[in-house]
């Protein structure tokens, strides 16, 4: 769209396009996005968001304006469950060897789980790597919370990547930035521990005013995070770069295009990785 509107000095996409009406995303969460595409439009659009994997099609939205997604449950996929918690899943997200795994019929809603997938082409009980959580049991409606390894609980602050794409998309919006990326990581601070962030902006942002607002954010989507920030987790931290800084890591990689996403949290050897990249891009 941007080449488009480029090439032919356009306002906006809908001067070539005037019939867009309806956008299909899936595999990312849209929400650190939107403010960017929103840029280029002359009008409103329907967003449907679909969930889909190489092992099947999981669930797509089936009303516009609701949160969920409905699980494909009559398509030659059966699903399981694994409560996401300190019981079932190691301190890297790695699943235990005696997990409490449930059937539809025995989940929660507001409750993140982790999905076990078995289909006709022979997968068996297949960890996919999301958690997930059901909004509307009933309906078999779910959102994409994170990832099982892409989580932060240094000291039981418990912060999905649904919490920080949340936090962003809400901070964007106040301050009128695009944020298109960004990443987290836990690092040692004096006698405790701290979150430090890494945005990608272009746009013209005070990092302290940034940081604070997610802070703020992030306090008022989570207890758990926010109960800790008055204990251990002692401080948060950000780094403001350019969305170029984040592409040209990708790109470093060999991850470049749609299928490729950036880790919203940073640990062990991915995070030496871009710590490396980074002194390099600053030398």
């Amino acid at each position: 769209m941007e080449k488009i509107i480029e090439r032919y000095g356009l306002n906006n996409i809908h001067e070539m396009w005037p019939n867009l009406g309806v956008y299909v995303h899936g595999g990312v969460a849209m929400e650190p996005y939107k403010k960017g595409l929103q840029k280029l439009l002359g009008k409103p659009l329907i967003y449907i968001e679909t969930y889909l994997a190489s092992e099947g099609f999981l669930a797509y939205q089936t009303r516009p304006d609701t949160r969920g997604m409905q699980l494909v449950i009559n398509n030659n996929i059966y699903f399981e469950f694994v409560p996401f918690d300190e019981r079932n899943f190691d301190a890297d997200g790695n699943l235990l060897p005696h997990a409490e795994v449930l059937m539809i019929h025995e989940v929660e809603e507001d409750k993140d789980y982790a999905i076990l997938i078995s289909t006709n082409a022979g997968t068996w009980r297949y960890a996919i790597g999301d958690t997930i959580r059901f909004v509307n049991k009933e309906r078999c409606e779910i959102i994409i919370t994170g990832r099982t390894k892409h989580f932060l609980s240094l000291v039981g602050e418990h912060l999905s990547v649904d919490n920080m794409n949340k936090a962003v998309a809400n901070v964007a919006a106040d301050l009128n930035i695009s944020i298109p990326e960004f990443t987290v990581t836990g690092i040692p601070y004096e006698t405790s521990f701290a979150h430090h962030w890494y945005i990608a902006t272009d746009d013209e942002v005070d990092s302290n005013l940034l940081i604070q607002r997610i802070d703020e954010q992030l306090k008022k989507l989570n207890d758990d995070y926010d109960v800790e920030r008055r204990h251990a987790l002692k401080a948060v931290m950000a780094t403001v770069l350019p969305e170029k800084v984040f592409l040209g890591f990708m790109e470093s990689k060999g991850k470049v295009g749609g299928q490729h996403k950036f880790p919203r949290v940073l640990k062990g050897t991915m995070l030496a990785d871009w710590q490396q990249y980074l002194s390099t891009i600053k030398s």
